[in-house]
């Protein structure tokens, strides 16, 4: 029975890898990699030449079993296209099927994209919520991000940058003009960290380029003469009984419960929808 190693490779910069990552990456008898092409950069450098089988989203059904299959005759390294395994990257699948199988799996520490954004965003670290990638939508991301809103924790989420622009602005209708740090290619020799508001980092990046991460500080003042999402739905239901338009129900909740007018909007339209998606009960007509 082997085990599953799952070690942690750069970010970007090629020596932030760890002793013991090197050594695994050469003594296991086989690499899963998320993006081969990445990882056969990174086992060239440094003169490795493990077998190395690509998993990712795509195949990850038909090469589970396979995997699974070769754990059984030795040890596996599982790497991601950077930074740790299984964060948001196809490879907690694998580490499910082992754990399921009754293998051994380890994790080999090492680089990973959120926690050196927070570190280097200035904003609280001792509670935040990663996000992953958004959703792709403007609609989904803004409902993604009206759930988080009233929240104490730092945000923190990656994001491409051809949606680079929307995202901030989604986040500042949504969350307001928030403090946040955007870090753009980590460790890398075009490393940038922009610290300012969600507006002046809409600002900034006009023609993005390269991966982000992006911190946001989390509701400064949570509980403190803000509504609760509960209560901010009763309201609506209130508002709409009384037949008020949605742009008068949505305002005149919003002002009372010290939300932004985007949150309060975006819990109206799901209050509807869910409305109109409920089953409808019959009655007998006499």
């Amino acid at each position: 029975m082997g085990t599953l190693y799952l070690i942690a490779t750069p970010i970007g910069n090629l020596e932030d890898i760890s002793l013991r990552a090197l050594r695994l990456l050469k003594e296991v008898s086989l690499i899963a990699a998320e993006d081969t092409r990445t990882t056969r950069g990174l086992l060239a450098h440094y003169g490795i030449r493990t077998p190395l089988v690509s998993f990712h989203e795509h195949n990850q059904g038909q090469r589970l079993p396979y995997l699974l299959e070769r754990l059984r005759e030795g040890d596996i390294a599982l790497v991601s296209e950077a930074g740790t395994p299984g964060i948001s990257d196809p490879g907690r699948a694998l580490v499910e099927g082992a754990v399921r199988e009754g293998f051994s799996v380890t994790v080999v520490p090492g680089p990973s994209a959120v926690t050196t954004a927070l570190a280097l965003s200035g904003l609280p670290a001792d509670a935040f919520l990663f996000l992953g990638f958004l959703p792709r939508t403007s609609r989904e991301r803004r409902e993604a991000l009206a759930r988080c809103a009233p929240l104490p924790y730092t945000l923190v989420w990656f994001e491409a940058p051809h949606r680079l622009r929307t995202s901030l602005q989604d986040a500042l209708t949504v969350l307001g003009d928030r403090p946040c740090a955007v870090c753009r290619e980590l460790t890398k020799l075009h490393e940038e960290v922009f610290r300012g508001s969600l507006s002046q980092a809409l600002a900034h990046f006009t023609r993005p380029r390269g991966e982000f991460t992006i911190v946001v500080q989390g509701n400064p003042s949570p509980g403190e003469g803000a509504w609760s999402e509960a209560q901010v739905l009763q309201a609506l239901q209130e508002a709409r009984a009384q037949g008020l338009r949605p742009s008068q129900a949505v305002a005149q909740v919003a002002r009372r419960a010290g939300w932004p007018r985007e949150r309060v909007y975006t819990l109206w339209s799901t209050q509807k929808k869910g409305a109109e998606h409920a089953p409808q009960t019959a009655f007998p007509q006499g």
